[in-house]
């Protein structure tokens, strides 16, 4: 049984390991053809992919799993919209017109 852990790790590590350098090199590739030729910016090495990789993960993604799916979010929303009386729903839904918080259009408009 042990045996059976341990030989899934190393796959799942390898599979892992041939991800991430397939992944790096990529980058490496598409970086090294564009950016010089249209912002004459310089060439990248293995490691500085790499490190690009972690750093758009890190700030556009985090390490939490699939971005954007939150199932629990989604089934609580719903089960407030079913908790709403249909006034409520339609405040609710002016209110997600304007805007989100003090960015949105309606905190703008009333501003200018």
């Amino acid at each position: 049984m042990r045996r059976h852990w341990f030989l899934r790790g190393v796959k799942f590590l390898l599979f892992a390991v041939l991800f991430v350098t397939i992944a790096g090199m990529v980058v490496m590739r598409l970086w090294n053809w564009l950016t010089p030729a249209l912002f004459g910016w310089h060439v990248i090495t293995f490691w500085q992919a790499i490190g690009i990789l972690i750093l758009s993960k890190l700030l556009l993604g985090g390490f939490r799993g699939r971005p954007g799916w939150h199932p629990y979010w989604r089934r609580r929303m719903m089960e407030r919209w079913e908790q709403m009386t249909p006034e409520e729903r339609q405040k609710f839904k002016e209110g997600m017109r304007g805007g989100c918080g003090p960015f949105g259009r309606s905190s703008v408009e009333t501003k200018a």
